[in-house]
């Protein structure tokens, strides 16, 4: 039985090398669960203690705890199938060979250049990424991208009648049960981001489309505690959930339906990654999950060094998971 020492012990250094200010994170072993907290909530403008109840600004874990899940239902209601044109749900959109199955495996090949994106309205926003071109890597390469998951989340709204943060909350967080997840949530719950303008983040997304689009974004803007994150990474380990650990596009680097696949494209683990510092990896083989929760972001976004860690404590966890 994995004991993850090595994970952990990486893990606790990314705060005694001031890398991140704190860190919670948890693993779950065959059904046991093990939660840490380390380090400061924030370092700026003053230091404060991480308790390890915090909500977190999960950015594009938001896709795989809450756009990804309800799109799977709407498969599962048989509203929608992946093989549907995009232009089907969103005419606007006029690239008929793009589908639903290239959105969910970044695969669409949309890509484009939007002038001015970050002063954009809602709706200017949305009509931008609808006239998006689509690239030569069409169906040949996964590129990650937030554009689609925000056109699956805005054609989930088609069906539902309302936004599809307002569909997540009804369908997906209060049926699971994840308690403190939200999309509003209160500020002094939050670990912080980065100054805008001038102004500390407290439960406001970091990312600048999120905070565009409110509540019809589909790619980010979910914030939750680390007891929601390893509740549904639990989740992930049950026999319902066996069909995503599958490289859906037989691609190399591969992807699942909204999750990366590791190692080598295997699929017998499920990755994901928050820009904000968060990070998820469950071994369905092996019956083990890995939940990091920092805000690597804070006080500044760019954070490199973060980065190439995070990816030895992949591997750690994928050696130490066997």
């Amino acid at each position: 039985m994995a004991s993850f020492e090595e994970t952990k012990a990486q893990i606790i250094d990314l705060v005694n090398k001031q890398v991140v200010p704190g860190v919670s994170f948890g693993f779950i072993n065959s059904s046991q669960t093990q939660k840490y907290t380390y380090g400061n909530k924030s370092w700026v403008p003053e230091i404060t203690p991480l308790k390890g109840d915090e909500l977190h600004d999960l950015a594009s874990l938001t896709k795989v705890m809450g756009t990804v899940p309800l799109v799977l239902k709407m498969l599962d209601d048989k509203l929608i199938d992946l093989h549907d044109p995009v232009s089907k749900y969103l005419p606007e959109f006029k690239d008929d060979r793009v589908e639903l199955f290239h959105l969910i495996t970044h695969t669409s090949g949309i890509k484009g250049f939007i002038p001015n994106r970050d002063a954009l309205k809602c709706d200017q926003l949305i009509q931008a990424l609808l006239t998006l071109p689509v690239t030569d890597t069409f169906n040949k390469k996964v590129v990650y991208t937030d554009t689609g998951l925000i056109f699956l989340g805005l054609i989930a709204e088609k069906f539902y009648k309302m936004p599809v943060q307002d569909a997540i909350m009804k369908y997906i967080i209060e049926p699971e049960g994840l308690k403190d997840a939200t999309f509003e949530p209160d500020p002094t719950r939050c670990v912080p981001t980065y100054p805008v303008n001038g102004k500390m983040l407290y439960g406001i997304p970091n990312d600048p489309k999120a905070r565009q689009l409110g509540k019809h974004c589909g790619s980010a803007g979910m914030f939750a505690t680390l007891d929601d994150v390893m509740q549904f990474a639990g989740d992930m380990l049950k026999p319902d959930k066996k069909f995503l650990y599958h490289n859906y596009t037989q691609l190399n680097p591969g992807r699942s339906l909204g999750w990366d696949v590791k190692p080598d494209g295997s699929g017998h683990v499920l990755f994901h990654t928050g820009y904000t510092g968060e990070f998820l990896a469950v071994d369905y083989q092996h019956q083990n999950a890995m939940v990091v929760m920092t805000n690597r972001v804070h006080p500044n976004q760019y954070n490199q060094i973060f980065l190439r860690r995070r990816e030895t404590i992949l591997e750690s966890f994928l050696n130490e998971s066997k």
